[in-house]
C-alpha cells in the first residue's frame, strides 16, 4: 500500500515479475522540465501559507489583489472567498503600486536583468537561462499597464526563504508551487491590483 501527503515524495515498493522488490518513485511535478522542490511549509508563519480565506471586499472574481504591506496575494474566487498566498515584495524604494493586467505569461522564463539592475550590479549577465536557479522561478506573470510592459512581474523564486520580506527589485515573488497553482487559474487580461 502506498500513502503520502501532497507535496511529499513518496516511494512505493512493488513486486516485479521475477519476485524481486522494485521501488517506483512518485514525484509531484514530474512533468516539469526542471526539478520543483516541495517547500516545508511548517517553517512559514501561517499567514504566509496558502489558504482559502474570506476575500477582500470590492473585487470581482478572477482578479488578483496584492497587499504589499501584509505580504499577501489574493486570487478572488467568488462567493466571498479568495485563495491567499504569502509573497515577497519590493525593497524600500523599489515598490510599485497600481492597477495592471497580465499581458504575458511564461513557464520557466529566462530572466533579463534591467539596465538599472545591471548598473547597480555590473557582474549580472544579460540573460539567465531558465531552470531551478533562475530568479523568476517556474512561472512568470508579466504586468502591463495601458498595453505597455511595466517591467514588474508576479513570479516564482529560487529563494523561498524571502517570502514575507521586502527584498525584490519591485516584483512580487511567490513560492514556485504557489505561482504554478495561480498560473493555472489566470489568463492574459486578468486584472491585478497592487496596493
Amino acid at each position: 500500500m502506498c500513502a503520502g501527503a501532497l507535496g511529499l515524495l513518496v516511494s512505493c515498493a512493488h513486486q516485479d515479475v521475477d519476485g524481486a522488490p522494485k521501488s517506483a518513485e512518485i514525484r509531484p511535478y514530474a512533468d516539469e522540465p526542471y526539478n520543483v522542490r516541495p517547500i516545508d511549509r511548517s517553517k512559514f508563519a501561517s499567514r504566509f501559507r496558502p489558504a482559502t480565506v474570506t476575500a477582500p471586499v470590492g473585487y470581482a472574481p478572477g482578479t488578483i489583489v496584492v497587499d504589499t504591506s501584509a505580504r499577501q496575494l489574493y486570487f478572488i474566487l467568488g462567493d466571498g472567498k479568495a485563495r491567499r498566498y504569502g509573497i515577497a515584495v519590493g525593497a524600500s524604494g523599489h515598490a510599485w503600486s497600481g492597477v495592471a493586467t497580465i499581458g504575458r505569461m511564461a513557464k520557466w522564463p529566462a530572466w533579463y536583468p534591467t539596465d538599472d539592475m545591471r548598473s547597480d550590479a555590473p557582474e549580472l549577465p544579460h540573460r539567465i537561462e531558465p531552470g531551478p536557479g533562475n530568479p523568476l522561478g517556474a512561472r512568470a506573470l508579466y504586468l502591463y499597464k495601458n498595453g505597455i510592459d511595466t517591467l514588474y512581474r508576479i513570479h516564482g523564486t529560487s529563494e523561498p526563504w524571502t517570502i514575507g520580506k521586502e527584498v525584490s527589485s519591485g516584483c512580487i515573488r511567490m513560492v514556485n508551487e504557489d505561482v504554478m497553482e495561480l498560473y493555472a487559474h489566470v489568463s492574459k487580461g486578468t486584472v491585478v491590483f497592487v496596493l
